[in-house]
């Protein structure tokens, strides 16, 4: 009897539905930069702290009404960024960029709208000026209590500057998912600089995955590459656990081969399996289960495609739950030319996003689509998914574009075309 393929969405809801909570943590805001922040951040202060000057010139008071061009004020004073509150008078202080307003004046005029004179002191003003004019009040960038980072938010360097200026010493951040990768194959080399014999191949899955592990928010714990053993396999499945992992893939050993024995060790390692071979290209073979221990299992085909489609679409949902972040949503951006599919089923195709010289965002299905092709991978900046309700899709059609990380945005290197 033929085995009837499970759906992407229902997976993904095995996915999300299985995955851990998200777990909280401080970390010094400093060094909180592609961070998730756990828990809204409310500012503890006031920005700017006290009114300031907008420019160098002088400050002085003067009512509601303007204080007209022509006027002479003594000099009384000098304010320079970093001076200590100061108590003006009926004269004119000398004022910095950012220096604090003195007490009871209320308005700058800019130095190159005056005149400075002698005997005494004094200054002529050039221009009428305002009040108000030229200061930045206490309050007017953020008030205290205010919130000023969400929950979910992906923190930035714009991020990390904000809570600098606030005083901001630590973010309650989410606890990076601590992932093991398992590269299975006999016919794998790990070295680079070891040269092939007949029948060996470079282990590309692995480097690919302990890249995007922390690409995409986690920790990579453990990385190992095995041969076609059960038991060696689960000794590393155990060595993994002990490192911390939470959350283990494996590349290779899903299908149905002789030596495709993940199942069999899953089994052996007291497991349920979620589910195993799904209606997708590529990847159909792909295997998730829960351990008997608690820990998530993926096991994504050896097909470096396959892989990579698999870390990109199911084991980082499970990491974007962990991290609390939302179900992520894709761009719908136009197709540049007609896509034809063979069969119904969804498709993770390898793609390139550009920008016309019009303005408008389009996205092209790469040649070269065979699973065990890497180039085309490289080529691609983007990943268009395609629904499997249809095998035809008209130059465009909007379909779903995805960035090759869940929190890398499809951005497309800006090519005129």
């Amino acid at each position: 009897m033929t085995q009837k393929l499970m759906d992407a969405e229902q997976a993904l809801a095995l996915v999300r539905e299985h995955s851990p909570a998200p777990v909280a943590e401080t970390c010094r805001a400093d060094k909180a930069a592609g961070r998730i922040l756990h828990a809204d951040a409310a500012s503890p202060e006031t920005l700017p702290p006290f009114d300031n000057s907008a420019m160098d010139g002088f400050a002085l008071g003067g009512g509601a009404e303007p204080v007209a061009a022509g006027t002479e004020l003594a000099i009384e004073g000098e304010q320079a960024a970093g001076s200590l509150a100061a108590r003006g008078g009926s004269g004119a202080f000398e004022i910095m960029t950012g220096a604090r307003m003195p007490d009871g004046l209320d308005r700058v005029i800019p130095v190159e709208n005056t005149e400075r004179l002698d005997n005494p002191p004094r200054v002529r003003l050039n221009s009428d000026v305002a009040r108000h004019q030229n200061v930045r009040h206490a309050g007017t960038d953020v008030r205290e209590g205010q919130a000023v980072l969400a929950a979910g938010t992906q923190l930035e360097p714009r991020h990390i500057m904000l809570a600098a200026a606030l005083g901001m010493a630590q973010l309650p951040v989410a606890t990076r998912p601590r992932v093991a990768a398992i590269s299975t194959g006999r016919e794998l080399v790990d070295d680079p600089g070891q040269a092939l014999v007949s029948g060996q191949i470079r282990n590309s899955n692995g480097p690919y995955l302990a890249a995007s592990v922390p690409q995409a928010g986690a920790e990579l714990v453990h990385q190992a590459t095995v041969g076609d053993d059960v038991d060696a396999f689960i000794a590393e499945v155990k060595r993994a656990r002990e490192a911390g992992a939470q959350l283990l893939v494996s590349t290779g050993a899903v299908s149905m081969g002789r030596y495709d024995f993940i199942p069999q060790a899953v089994e052996q390692l007291g497991g349920e399996i979620l589910f195993h071979k799904l209606a997708i290209r590529p990847g159909m073979p792909m295997l998730f289960a829960r351990l008997g221990d608690g820990a998530l299992f993926f096991g994504l085909p050896g097909n470096p495609a396959s892989a990579a489609m698999g870390m990109r679409f199911f084991v980082e949902p499970a990491i974007r739950h962990m991290l609390g972040l939302p179900p992520e949503r894709p761009w719908r951006v136009p197709l540049a030319a007609n896509h034809v599919q063979k069969r119904r089923l969804r498709y993770h195709l390898k793609a390139r996003l550009d920008l016309q010289a019009d303005g408008r965002l389009t996205v092209e299905v790469l040649p070269g689509q065979q699973s065990y092709r890497i180039r085309p991978l490289a080529d691609a900046n983007a990943w268009v998914v395609t629904p499997p309700d249809t095998t035809a899709l008209a130059a465009g059609a909007l379909v779903d574009v995805y960035g090759h990380s869940h929190l890398q945005p499809p951005y497309p290197e800006v090519e005129i075309a």
